[in-house]
């Protein structure tokens, strides 16, 4: 169903389908109506929304309610899907005076709003991008709407060279409005018909996921040779034209990065993953996990400060993308883990971030999650 405005699409899943009357939730409806009417009364400076609050509060459901009723040129992305478009291009601008003025000016001259997910920066890479980048965005007439985890201010707080960040924060706090969507409850968490899709099991039992692997992709034929992804191989327990089925040791572990996952979503209905440790590890003198970081922008050497990373959370950070990338996409992931899930990840350098994580897996057992 398409509904005209966000504020009846709201109204209509409070009035019809069981959503809670969230005083956080109505203040962002207004806000994204307000940006929404502006948009298609043809103002010429509209400002954004920048929507930021804990896991499970509705801002992906609410932004895409926006997006969703736009009548104007926009594209919705993914955060991590928008900086490894503007690395690719930026790159085919090298040489050019002013590469990310002209990347702007070619995004105005495609969209007027651009929707983004889960906005979180951790790389030093991106924030100097991002640093020039929201700045010449907003001149050029692109109007954002986002979702975050956190608020403007705490973006990359702990990140090394932050100063080259805060232009981007004070370009954000300018254009867009800030709205904390931080109702009490995790809606993700409300009863609905279960289906499991997260497993607990021993390294001595027999795999649940065999019989799932063989429903899912019952009538096809199925291989235990590798696949290509990108540039590399990648060892699978089974494989059909529309199931996949692996090793966590393989997927995670293993150098394939974000836009990897992208292509496995594309190609797959369904992805299976066993044999996923215990993450939890105390912190060591960590390097950066090369596969989700490929399109990073190169700095000198001493501009860059390594995070005290776990022994797992290389690991662990191309499972928190393979997360994203599946549910962004609505590709059910299929996990059978060591622990259960709330004992996946509790120590690390990762905590925060995981509980998007945690908050995604948990909504991935509802039956309703694969629904178009």
């Amino acid at each position: 169903m398409t509904f005209e405005s966000p504020l009846s699409a709201w109204q209509y899943a409070v009035e019809h389908k069981g959503f809670i009357q969230d005083e956080a939730q109505e203040h962002a409806v207004w806000t994204l109506h307000k940006c929404h009417e502006a948009l298609h009364a043809g103002t010429r400076s509209v400002s954004g929304v920048y929507l930021w609050g804990p896991v499970g509060r509705g801002k992906t459901w609410l932004m895409d309610q926006f997006y969703q009723s736009l009548r104007v040129p926009a594209r919705r992305q993914h955060f991590h899907h928008f900086m490894g478009w503007v690395h690719q291009r930026s790159f085919q601008l090298t040489g050019i005076a002013d590469p990310l003025r002209t990347l702007a000016k070619e995004l105005a001259a495609e969209v007027r709003v651009l929707c983004f997910d889960e906005l979180f920066v951790n790389d030093i890479g991106d924030a100097i991008i991002l640093g020039r980048l929201f700045q010449v965005m907003f001149d050029e007439g692109v109007v954002v709407v986002c979702t975050s985890n956190l608020p403007p201010d705490d973006l990359y707080a702990d990140g090394f060279n932050r100063d080259r960040f805060t232009p981007a924060i004070a370009a954000i706090k300018a254009h867009m409005h800030v709205v904390a969507v931080n109702g009490a409850e995790d809606h993700r968490l409300h009863p609905g018909a279960i289906e499991q899709r997260y497993f607990v099991n021993d390294a001595d039992s027999k795999s649940a996921l065999s019989d799932v692997f063989n429903t899912l992709a019952s009538g096809e034929t199925a291989s235990k040779e590798p696949i290509a992804v990108g540039h590399r191989m990648l060892n699978v327990l089974h494989a059909s034209d529309t199931v996949l089925w692996c090793r966590y040791s393989d997927l995670c572990e293993q150098p394939f990065a974000a836009m990897d996952f992208i292509a496995l979503c594309d190609r797959y209905r369904a992805i299976l993953l066993s044999e996923v440790p215990n993450l939890s590890a105390q912190k060591r003198e960590g390097r950066i996990a090369r596969g989700t970081e490929d399109g990073a922008e190169r700095v000198v050497a001493g501009d860059r400060e390594l995070p005290q990373l776990s022994v797992h959370d290389d690991g662990v950070r191309r499972f928190i993308a393979l997360v994203d990338e599946c549910y962004d996409r609505k590709v059910p992931l299929y996990v059978e883990a060591r622990v259960p899930m709330e004992a996946l990840y509790t120590e690390g350098y990762l905590e925060f971030p995981f509980r998007r994580t945690l908050s995604r897996l948990q909504e991935m057992q509802l039956q309703r999650f694969a629904e178009v």
